[in-house]
């Protein structure tokens, strides 16, 4: 469950003078996200030359009312309070760009997505009587408009720096919507399907890793969800994962295996590409 120390209310007004304003907000998540951008170091302190940084409670207790020129949300919906606290930043905020597999697919608590969570509630806690909580865990567009979404788990530092600085610019970010295997190529990384059997989802998965996996002998796993999915972002890559079930199984897996390779950080979003290519 998410708290909401602060909440703002206040609706965006794009003409507001002073530096631009940014936020930054939690839903349910790991805050391996924030973490990203506050490890962006030495860029982040230039970029906070530049900005006016409104609320980011993993940075700064400081906390000012919006509206917000641009706000960056992690998490995903997984409460009532939560639905109405997006709502509530969605109206405060000029631009809102959700960072994350948890706010762009329903992260990896949307393994809840395909079983009772009332019986998971009843197995975990003494009175789940008291837990307040969605049969679901759903991604943020899935509630409001949504001005980009920027996918990994976590997000990768330098396309979180492009997204930023792209909006505080007034143009499109520059993130492409080309799967893994275009990385491993830029790179020179031999293929560990075609060479070693391996099973891997970089076919399937959206840049952005560097395809950090394969470089070290792995398969990818998936963690910057669907290549070219549909969404605020774009998406005009189209990609069959159902093709890639008979390669998978080739390479030693077997259905449940596939099960559990796809139902990882991004579980609802390759279920849902699933089922639309089926």
């Amino acid at each position: 469950m998410t708290t909401s120390p602060t909440t703002p209310t206040t609706p965006a007004d794009p003409a507001a003078p002073g530096r631009p304003t940014l936020a930054v907000f939690k839903l349910a998540s790991c805050d391996g996200c924030q973490l990203t951008l506050l490890d962006c170091e030495d860029e982040l302190l230039a970029l906070s030359g530049e900005v006016e940084i409104a609320h980011f409670l993993e940075a700064t207790s400081a906390v000012r009312p919006g509206p917000y020129d641009l706000t960056l949300v992690e998490g995903s919906v997984t409460t009532p309070a939560d639905a109405e606290r997006i709502r509530q930043i969605r109206a405060a905020s000029r631009h809102l760009v959700t960072i994350g597999a948890c706010a762009t697919a329903g992260g990896i608590q949307a393994l809840r997505n395909f079983a009772d969570v009332e019986e998971f509630t009843r197995a975990v806690y003494a009175r789940p009587d008291y837990i307040d909580t969605l049969a679901t865990s759903t991604p943020v567009s899935a509630h409001v408009d949504v001005d980009f979404e920027l996918r990994g788990c976590p997000v990768d530092r330098r396309q979180l720096l492009e997204v930023v600085t792209a909006f505080l610019a007034g143009r499109k970010p520059d993130i492409s919507d080309h799967s893994v295997c275009f990385e491993c190529k830029r790179r020179g990384t031999v293929c560990v399907t075609v060479a070693h059997g391996t099973p891997c989802l970089g076919p399937v998965t959206h840049a952005g890793c560097g395809a950090l996996c394969p470089a070290y002998g792995r398969g990818c796993y998936g963690c910057f969800g669907p290549a070219g999915r549909p969404g605020p972002s774009g998406g005009s890559l189209s990609v069959n994962l159902p093709a890639l079930i008979p390669v998978l199984h080739r390479d030693g897996m077997d259905d449940r295996d596939v099960e559990r390779l796809l139902r990882t950080f991004n579980s609802a979003a390759f279920h849902a590409e699933s089922e639309e290519d089926s």
